[in-house]
């Protein structure tokens, strides 16, 4: 099929119809978007020959995504919450900001309100034996290097069978299980006691699944652990660690591993180790100290305030 239509003027004035650009009202910058992104599906469907059956199938998908509250899914699947990982490294570059600690993807699963404790916390309520032991311990660092104390850590991540408190279908978990907000010590200091998580995939049969299926690709995520790190007079961090071993660390269907944010596991079976963190038996122990980057003319240039995240 070689018919194109999009450059013709009736079709050009179409665009700025529907985008709001030959109108006073409305707001400008959506305009500016919006004009952008339809121009450039319009342009799909000319020069890929999209079928009204193959345009409305993935409206029919797009219902089904939305059904299922699966955009923050989708998202980083398709690689969109990395793109923009990546283009924020490119602008600190730019400014000549070095970030010690990776950036990378926040996912879809924070929930707000978390308890708060003050230099250690137990995340995990007990409830899944099937779990290792995990004792994760650290320092955070501000601008100049040295110990932040008082700095904020909000760590969550699932169980062993890929679940998230609050997103948990069977119902088994406490509220906040695998959630706390960590106040470092004195020295800038946090610590928590929980267990491994697992890695896990996207739901079965879900428009998530079925769009990867379609592209040849897995749902599958490595195990991993989620941080927000704050502080006065600094950016907000948003990363999350992967769990040394796990056979899909380079293989990730939401793209977040990054250099420097896969700490060694050390096995503790010695009985000094168990006694000193008042355990009953071997754990793991990782040791992961964060760094954060000072404001940019007094203002975080890289928070998202906007996001809509689930509140418990």
């Amino acid at each position: 099929m070689t018919v194109k239509i999009f450059n013709r003027p009736d079709v050009q004035e179409f665009l700025n119809e529907l985008s709001g650009m030959n109108n006073s009202e409305g707001n400008p910058r959506m305009k500016q978007i919006t004009h952008r992104l339809m121009s450039d599906l319009f342009r799909a469907i000319d020069d890929l020959n999209i079928t009204p059956d193959e345009y409305w199938t993935g409206v029919a998908w797009l219902n089904d995504l939305g059904a299922n509250g699966q955009a923050g899914l989708v998202s980083p699947g398709l690689g969109l919450d990395h793109f923009i990982d990546e283009r924020l490294d490119a602008i600190d570059a730019d400014l000549g900001i070095e970030n010690p600690t990776p950036r990378t993807i926040e996912g879809p699963l924070y929930v707000a309100g978390a308890p708060v404790e003050h230099g250690f916390a137990r995340l995990d309520d007990g409830r899944d034996t099937n779990g290792h032991t995990l004792i994760m311990h650290g320092t955070v660092h501000g601008s100049d290097g040295k110990p932040l104390p008082g700095a904020q850590v909000e760590v969550w991540h699932c169980d062993t069978r890929g679940f998230y408190s609050h997103f948990d279908p069977t119902g088994l978990q406490s509220d906040f299980n695998m959630r706390r907000t960590i106040i470092a010590d004195d020295q800038g200091r946090y610590k928590f006691r929980s267990i491994l998580p697992s890695g896990y995939g996207v739901p079965p049969g879900s428009p998530t699944e079925k769009l990867l299926t379609a592209l040849g690709r897995h749902g599958q995520r490595p195990a991993h652990i989620h941080l927000f790190i704050s502080a006065p007079d600094h950016r907000k961090l948003t990363t999350q660690i992967n769990i040394e071993g796990d056979p899909l660390i380079n293989d990730d269907f939401a793209y977040a591993t990054r250099e420097g944010l896969v700490p060694h596991v050390v096995e503790r079976s010695d009985e000094a180790s168990i006694r000193a963190n008042n355990l009953e038996g071997p754990f793991a122990e990782i040791t992961f100290d964060m760094y954060l980057t000072a404001l940019v003319d007094g203002v975080d240039n890289q928070i998202n305030e906007q996001r809509r995240r689930a509140a418990a």
